[in-house]
């Protein structure tokens, strides 16, 4: 399965959230990385989840 890296910041640069998962594809990673922003409270925070390539499947700033 293909790793993904999720990861959070606050807008003075602290990083919030930083792990990675695995998905099936970048649909469902999209899906889990927002599920895991929700739950941890950093939705509405600067985020990214990228691919083992490095393309951006879900970001916001």
């Amino acid at each position: 399965m293909p790793t993904y890296t999720l990861t959070a910041f606050e807008r003075d640069g602290e990083k919030l959230l930083d792990e990675t998962f695995e998905a099936a594809n970048d649909e469902e990673a999209k899906k889990i990385g927002e599920q895991k922003l929700r739950e941890r409270g950093c939705w509405d925070k600067t985020h990214r989840c990228v691919n083992a390539s490095g393309k951006l499947i879900l970001f916001h700033r």
